[in-house]
Order: structure tokens, then C-alpha cells, then sequence
């Protein structure tokens, strides 16, 4: 196992934390995508314990969307470890997943993409032009002058990885409520 977590035992118990206090049916993509999103869970980890939960009874499909995909709950046996084991696990490591995944599902359901791209200027120098949008309408458009072409692609990573701290932070900076952006 290469995820951060360690054993299969804590990645299963990291996933029923996440679905359990999440408390609503989710896609296979979806809470891969929630998983992910701190790299503390490997892909392949991820897909070996989602199918030995699936067997072991831990989750279930609970229904379909509207593309006719599973959509995923967590069983009473599943909450019960969840409950009883996450101990194995850091707290603030669940803690920080689990507020990461609840930003990333507000975005997601709100229906915001986010979009950036690097263009080399005159100068030599790079812009970083970044937006988020949802539905038609942009919420946010920024452009940062940066020196690199590696330090531009290390912040259109960051970006793309978490658009929603991004946008708390702008939106924290500029109300002057800097606090807001440790809550």
C-alpha cells in the first residue's frame, strides 16, 4: 500500500469516515474524486478497498443518478467501524479530508468549473489567467504575473486541485475578513 494512510484497514476506514459524515449517496467517481483530493489515499488503494468494502457488505448501492450510475451509502456495519476504528487514522487527518471533500461537493453541486492557463509574455516572465465559473456566469477571474514556467505550473496545480480554498482566500482577502480563511 503506498497511500499515506498506510494499511488497507485505515484507507477503508478514511473512505466510511468521508461517505459516513458526508451522509448522502455518492458515484464511484465522485468519492474517488473526495478521496483524493489531499493525496492521502493512493488510486489503486482506493479501487482494491472500494470493491473489498462493496463485498464485505461496509457500503452499498443505495440507487441510480439520473445516468443511471450507483450511487453509494454506507451500511450500518459500515458507520459501526467507521465509528469504532477511525481512531487508527489521525484526527486532524479525517478532519481536514472531510472539510476538503465538503467544499469540494458544494462546488460540484453548485455546478463550478474552474479553468487556468499559463501564456508566456514579451518579457519573458508568465501569466497565469485563472476563472471559475458556475453555470454560464463567472464568479472569478484572476491573472497573476509569475517569473517561472515551473512556479506558474505548480499554482495552475493548486488551483485546478482545490479552485474552493482559492476562491475563500481571494474572497476573504479582499472582504478584509482575513479569519475567514482559517475557518
Amino acid at each position: 500500500m503506498g497511500s499515506l494512510v498506510g494499511s488497507k484497514r485505515n484507507v477503508k476506514i478514511f473512505v466510511l469516515y468521508l461517505m459516513q459524515n458526508i451522509n448522502y449517496p455518492l458515484d464511484y467517481i465522485t468519492l474517488n474524486d473526495i478521496v483524493m483530493q489531499n493525496d492521502y489515499v493512493m488510486y489503486l488503494d482506493f479501487a482494491e478497498c472500494f470493491h473489498e468494502m462493496l463485498d464485505g457488505g461496509l457500503i452499498e448501492e443505495f440507487c441510480k443518478n439520473d445516468d443511471g450510475d450507483p450511487m453509494y451509502m454506507v451500511t450500518e456495519k459500515g458507520r459501526i467501524i467507521a465509528t469504532e476504528l477511525h481512531s487508527e487514522v489521525l484526527s486532524s487527518l479525517l478532519d481536514k479530508s472531510l472539510e476538503c471533500a465538503l467544499r469540494y461537493l458544494d462546488f460540484k453541486k453548485r455546478g463550478v468549473t474552474a479553468k487556468c492557463r499559463i501564456e508566456k509574455r514579451d518579457d519573458g516572465m508568465f501569466d497565469l489567467i485563472c476563472a471559475l465559473t458556475e453555470r454560464d456566469r463567472t464568479i472569478l477571474e484572476t491573472k497573476v504575473v509569475v517569473d517561472t514556467l515551473n512556479r506558474a505550473q505548480r499554482m495552475e496545480d493548486n488551483f485546478r486541485d482545490h479552485p474552493e480554498v482559492v476562491y475563500k482566500g481571494v474572497l476573504s482577502l479582499l472582504s478584509g475578513n482575513i479569519n475567514f480563511i482559517f475557518n
